[in-house]
């Protein structure tokens, strides 16, 4: 097994595009690391530019302590899944698994004895002769981490792994993807751009933004005190709530805040959003909307006038000219 290093690593287009601009970035053996942002942020290219599909302007990769800057894909011990799973239509489940040790010149009869021993990990026993048009999205899924993980990669890398399946599934296979990488201790990087599959899956988070890293840190960390104001907009089910008092912005999140006697927000129920178990209540508070979670059965009527309040930890303040998080 063995970690990530990026030192100012910069991919710049012909057009002028800086994709990734100068980045440093450290992964550690065995972890479970995120990249998130906006489309466009320079995830995707990050991902693909420490597999090798993209070149690196400037800077450097390396793969434990192998500097595999201009070393071609295929010798950098990496296995990737890829947003569309990528298996081959011709062919079955069993050769599907086995392609990467076929490329090897493993003997067949290895590559047979791996596929089933893989398969058979990821439920995928009785399928082994089926085709990926006979296969759930899941199935597919599936059959493409179980080739990534015969390939006996050093780093698996995924390129928005979930996006293809339904809700449910989508919740399963987070699951399943989570428990299969602490079971198998792999370096593994993940793209996404869905900020609960980040807070859920990984061990940290780097949040993009424009070829850069904005905050580097664990899901609660990212959750509860965002470096700026971007981080604070992105991460989260319901956005914070950010309102400018003098020359600073006040944050604080929805899930923080509670009706009280008196408090820092004081506005009219303007709506009430229904979340399952809880709801999202929205004030209007003047030139600022505030929006507030409430259980079940306790949401106010619309019209009232309603006064929130947060314990201090939990409310931010930060610069209103930089956006940074004041300390």
């Amino acid at each position: 097994m063995a970690g990530i290093t990026v030192e100012g690593l910069s991919t710049v287009y012909p057009n002028g595009v800086r994709a990734v601009d100068a980045l440093d970035l450290e992964i550690a053996d065995g972890e479970l690391f995120a990249l998130l942002g906006p489309s466009g942020c320079g995830k995707t290219t990050l991902l693909r530019t420490i597999a090798g599909l993209e070149g690196a302007t400037d800077g450097a990769v390396a793969i434990g302590s192998r500097d595999v800057t201009r070393v071609q894909p295929g010798e950098r011990r990496i296995a990737m899944v890829f947003q569309d799973y990528a298996l081959f239509p011709h062919m079955t489940v069993s050769e599907n698994i086995a392609y990467p040790l076929r490329v090897r010149g493993v003997a067949k009869s290895v590559q047979r004895e791996t596929a089933a021993k893989t398969a058979g990990g990821l439920s995928l026993g009785e399928l082994l002769n089926r085709r990926p048009g006979q296969l759930s999205g899941g199935q597919q899924q599936r059959a493409a981490l179980a080739r990534a993980v015969a390939a006996s990669a050093e780093v698996l890398l995924l390129d928005e792994p979930l996006s293809n399946l339904d809700a449910r599934l989508r919740l399963e296979a987070r699951t399943f993807l989570k428990k299969l990488q602490r079971e198998l201790a792999l370096t593994t990087v993940f793209v996404t751009h869905d900020q609960a599959e980040a807070l859920a899956l990984a061990d940290r988070i780097a949040v993009m933004d424009a070829g850069r890293i904005r905050q580097l840190g664990t899901p609660r960390e990212v959750f509860q005190r965002p470096a700026d104001t971007f981080v604070a907009n992105f991460i989260g089910s319901t956005p914070m709530n950010l309102v400018p008092r003098g020359s600073e912005i006040v944050g604080v999140r929805p899930e923080y805040l509670s009706a009280a006697p008196e408090g820092l927000f004081t506005g009219e129920v303007s709506i009430v959003e229904n979340l399952g178990v809880t709801s999202l209540v929205t004030l209007d508070c003047g030139d600022d909307q505030i929006g507030y979670i409430v259980p079940e059965d306790e949401e106010p009527a619309v019209g009232t006038t309603v006064t929130v309040d947060a314990p201090p930890t939990r409310v931010l303040r930060y610069d209103r000219e930089t956006g940074l998080l004041v300390r």
